[in-house]
């Protein structure tokens, strides 16, 4: 059904074909949706998205590079197991409401119950405050058994108080920020939960550690920034609020069973994706040290990077393929299906390849101590490429009303997960720990493609996907040559930026010459478009 936001943007004509306007959500009901303006919103808005996860990802990298000299391996292997804390206990802090902030809101803005949504946003609100804020203090009071009993680190006992703040916080931020996306202002919540919040915490942590605090700092810093973060999307998500759903003094109905129905689903998978994300470093922490966690987290921070691609699209599609599904739109959705994945995998091909041939160098880049590491990042990167090349696929079981079915696949891969961890990591430490969560991933999305194809009947594969292998196969042919050529060179970064470089340029290059169909090419106009107007603002500016 269609959505209608609150603006402060007046001017939604088209001025190019690639163009698409600038407020989808203010479409009539009658408007019928068409492939030129849904994948025109999903490019506008994922770009975005994407450009705020680079800067995150940049500004990231160089950062943890900074923190890895200052700090050291184990004082960031006791920051991952108190964030492994933070997983395991915010996970029945969710409720499954997070991912309601994302569906039901858009329901209920386009058919205009503003009474529900009000009712839904004021409920989670106060469930997710309370909840959380009781299990903060089970945090605290139990923080000295698990550092000392669990991962024997008495030392994380000392910063569990600001971990337990940052569950709280946590969960009211993605609450908020999910709201966001419910109502398709993705390119806001970029803005708040990439730019200013890595700023922030930036800024904020170079002060604290310049003063002495050390690990300290870093994380009363994170707290700090979670709450001006916190401030600015609640602020965000009223602005656009209509006045009749806003918080009000007088009696909240209770939310429609549907929302319960699918928070239940949504908890089941909160609870499996937990297995997911936090298994293997809590399974390292209790068969090895703090600083091999460190050493595998700062890995695990570079291969969570990869699908920079496939997580922009998902912020704006996954909203997209409720609407569609809603409309009964399945033949636009599958052609956008198999649009999106594709330029996923083009945009996250050539950043793989990179990571695996320098994946010692780049690990040798936050110190010495962080080498052994690179296996890691080789094992990580290849099951990212799966997960890539399967696209928004968990998204569409999810969005289209399956997702019951996804709970099932994800359970059944948690338990493979752990069963993985607990037989890999004490034979091959981080080694086996990254196997696990690779092997655990495809198997996954594999499931997840099968279902797509069993229930809704569709796959993100047709044949201008060959067109790709001539730029694959060149790619990986120039990066093995850079890794040998640019041996001489005496800085690690600087040789993986420029095989970065060079690998982007020859596999996009390659595939704008000779990859391009159609729908591609759509995609390429409004893209060039919108790098022509960015080029002629920024000269109006200048002048």
């Amino acid at each position: 059904m269609p959505i209608v936001l609150q603006s402060d943007q007046t001017d939604v004509h088209r001025t190019h074909p690639g163009e698409v306007s600038s407020q989808p959500s203010l479409l009539s009901t009658q408007e019928k949706p068409n492939f030129t303006t849904e994948i025109g919103e999903i490019s506008r808005q994922s770009g975005v998205v994407f450009a705020g996860t680079v800067f995150s990802a940049a500004v990231g990298y160089l950062f943890k590079i900074y923190l890895a000299r200052r700090l050291g391996a184990e004082a960031l292997g006791i920051y991952a197991l108190g964030m492994t804390v933070v997983g395991s206990v915010g996970v029945f802090g969710g409720l499954g409401l997070t991912w309601a902030a994302s569906r039901f809101p858009a329901e209920y803005l386009g058919a205009g119950r503003t009474e529900e949504l009000r009712s839904f946003i004021a409920w989670g609100f106060l469930v997710l405050l309370a909840l959380d804020g009781a299990l903060a203090g089970l945090v605290v009071l139990a923080g000295r058994w698990v550092s000392v009993r669990v991962y024997h680190a008495p030392a994380l006992a000392h910063y569990l108080h600001l971990f337990a703040a940052m569950l709280v916080l946590g969960a009211l931020t993605t609450f908020f920020a999910q709201l966001l996306c419910g109502y398709k202002n993705v390119a806001g919540k970029t803005v708040i939960t990439n730019f200013a919040a890595v700023s922030l915490t930036v800024v904020f942590t170079l002060i604290l550690i310049a003063l002495g605090t050390g690990l300290w700092g870093y994380i009363f810093a994170q707290v700090a920034s979670a709450a001006v973060v916190l401030t600015l999307l609640i602020r965000s998500v009223h602005k656009r609020t209509p006045p009749a759903a806003r918080f009000a003094l007088k009696k909240i109905a209770r939310p429609p069973r549907q929302i319960f129905s699918f928070a239940t689903a949504a908890f089941a998978m909160d609870v499996v994706g937990f297995l997911y994300t936090q298994t293997d470093k809590v399974v390292l922490g209790f068969y090895l040290n703090p600083r091999a966690v460190g050493v595998y987290a700062v890995a695990a921070t570079i291969v969570a990077f990869l699908p920079i691609a496939l997580q922009s699209v998902n912020q704006i599609f996954a909203p997209t393929i409720a609407d569609l599904c809603a409309r009964g739109e399945s033949a636009l959705l599958r052609r956008l299906f198999q649009t999106t994945t594709k330029w996923i995998i083009a945009i996250s091909f050539p950043l793989v390849v990179a990571v695996m041939i320098f994946s010692r160098p780049l690990m040798r880049i936050f110190g010495s101590d962080f080498e052994p590491g690179w296996i890691t990042l080789v094992v990580g990167a290849a099951g990212q490429l799966v997960n890539c090349a399967a696209g928004s696929v968990g998204y569409l079981l999810l969005m289209s009303g399956n997702e019951r079915r996804l709970v099932r696949i994800q359970s059944i891969m948690g338990v493979v997960t752990v069963s993985l961890c607990l037989l890999c990591v004490p034979r091959w430490g981080i080694a086996g720990a990254a196997v696990a969560a690779a092997l655990a991933g495809a198997g996954t999305n594999v499931s997840c493609l099968l279902e797509v194809s069993k229930r809704l009947g569709f796959l993100p594969y047709n044949r201008s996907y060959l067109r790709l292998a001539l730029p694959a196969v060149a790619t990986v042919t120039a990066a093995i040559a850079m890794r040998f050529a640019l041996r001489p060179l005496r800085s690690d970064i600087a040789a993986v930026i420029l095989t970065t470089v060079v690998s982007y340029v020859l596999f996009l290059g390659i595939t704008l010459l000779f990859g391009l169909d159609a729908d591609d090419r759509l995609i390429a106009s409004a893209v060039w478009y919108k790098v022509r107007s960015f080029r002629r603002r920024t000269q109006l500016a200048a002048a």
